[in-house]
């Protein structure tokens, strides 16, 4: 096997293929069972995106599970192709692109989420090919992005509360399983508990899951949700309605005004999606101190062709408004944590990243796990937007190098939240101008964050 031959330092076996590396499982790395067994369960997170295709496009049951099973399938491109993350969703971006599919016609969300989409995936693509990407991004001033990514936050959280939001249906089943989640996920107290390992280390590395599974025992209990029929068998995705009625086969192609639309919207989801390789880079760099034995090469412009091309492929053969996001931040650091307990624990990142999502592919298959969560997925989705809403808004407001970008930031996401991308985007740009002036680009850095005094520091 190619993966026993890996010398200290070096990278993991591969098959160079232009800028990608091909690592097959079994032959270049070891399958990591832990990885594949969390996998199992874990696929619970990926089915929450089936009521939002029910909601906003009316897809059946069937034809969304068909969406997350293509989704699953082009999670594994990552890691087969040189990518060392765990992918998953956009998700600071879903509020975004909610308000935005919402706002057409139920006749035209279909056309207009494939516009996106696709829209999305071929800018992805030319930043990645051209190495354009995060220079693009330093380009737009500090207080932009930090209203971009401020309000995803703030629209997260008003469609949970809303009138005729997921809280009216669920307001128990929210409120304990949402209240335990920020314990276990934000506290500082369990953090502590965390740290000593044992139960409480496997309960804080199993991210949203465990709040997920008490959900489904609460929301019947409260009488918010029927207790889950469990049935047994393979679960059955309707490939034939979804691509009849719900892609280019069935509907045809978008019109042209569609893809200038949604232009705005696309550049700010891509504000928030680039966030998320920043936390990717961050966290593999992290994992390189400690586990000098494996080179981990993690290349932006490789990932930005990777997802970028799920994301051209999703919006023909299934339009997700998840999108195809570049990482899935929680189990990127559990997969991380567990790479840093040594070779033993686990031979390669490549191994723990790709077992794991072959596991929530596995399971994304499997009737019982798929009937056991089906009940309460609406809480499933309500739970990821507040704690995307919690750290979105936590995110965003550091963005900020100044209290005058804290300002026009607030306004940027309460345009964001009621008027859309397009006028924040706008009243941003005039904002800018009218108080910095010339240095619109550059703004200005006045020390309120720690973040900032200690960069003057460094400086110095």
């Amino acid at each position: 096997m190619k993966w026993k031959q890996r010398q200290f330092g070096q990278e993991t076996p591969y098959h160079p293929l232009g800028p990608f590396k091909i690592r097959v499982p079994f032959y270049h790395y070891r399958f990591e069972w832990p990885d594949y067994v969390q996998g199992l369960l874990m696929c619970a997170v990926d089915l929450a995106a089936i009521p939002l295709l029910m909601e906003l496009l009316g897809m059946p049951f069937e034809a969304a599970l068909a969406v997350v099973i293509l989704n699953g399938l082009l999670y594994l491109t990552h890691h087969l192709l040189g990518d060392p993350v765990v992918p998953g969703w956009i998700t600071p971006a879903i509020p975004l692109i909610m308000i935005y599919v919402s706002s057409f016609p139920e006749d035209e969300r279909v056309h207009a989420l494939i516009a996106f989409q696709l829209t999305l995936g071929l800018l992805s693509i030319f930043l990645g090919a051209t190495g354009l990407a995060s220079k693009v991004v330093r380009f737009v001033p500090s207080a932009i992005k930090s209203g971009v990514i401020l309000g995803a936050g703030i629209i997260a959280v008003i469609t949970i509360f809303e009138v005729g939001g997921r809280f009216e249906s669920f307001p128990w089943t929210i409120s304990i399983a949402i209240g335990i989640g920020f314990y276990l996920l934000f506290s500082k107290h369990f953090q502590k508990l965390k740290a000593r390992g044992g139960l409480y280390g496997l309960v804080g590395k199993l991210g949203i899951l465990p709040i997920i599974l008490l959900a489904v025992f609460v929301a019947p209990l409260v009488g918010e949700a029927p207790w889950p029929n469990i049935e047994w068998g393979f679960s059955k995705p309707d490939f034939i309605t979804l691509w009849s009625e719900y892609t280019l086969f069935g509907v045809g192609f978008p019109p042209l005004m569609m893809f200038l639309t949604c232009l705005p919207t696309v550049f700010a989801a891509y504000l928030v999606l680039f966030g998320d390789i920043l936390q990717a880079k961050a966290i593999i760099k992290e994992a390189d101190v400690v586990r000098q034995d494996e080179k981990v090469d993690y290349n932006p412009n490789r990932a930005h062709l990777i997802f970028g091309g799920r994301n051209g492929i999703m919006s023909i053969i299934g339009p997700d408004v998840t999108m195809a996001g570049p990482t899935w931040a929680a189990m990127q650091v559990v997969i991380a944590e567990r790479f840093k307990e040594g070779k033993k624990s686990m031979h390669s990142i490549f191994g723990g990243m790709g077992s794991f999502r072959f596991g929530t592919n596995t399971g994304l298959l499997l009737l019982p796990i798929v009937s056991l969560v089906e009940p309460i997925l609406g809480v499933a989705m309500a739970l990821t937007l507040l704690i995307q809403g919690y750290v979105s808004v936590r995110i965003g407001i550091l963005e900020a190098k100044s209290q005058r970008d804290l300002g026009i930031a607030g306004i940027i996401a309460a345009i964001l939240a009621v008027k859309g991308a397009a006028w924040a985007f706008a009243a941003g740009v005039i904002l800018c101008l009218l108080i910095y002036g010339k240095q619109f680009f550059k703004g200005e850095t006045d020390e309120t964050f720690v973040k900032d005094q200690e960069e003057e520091k460094r400086g110095a």
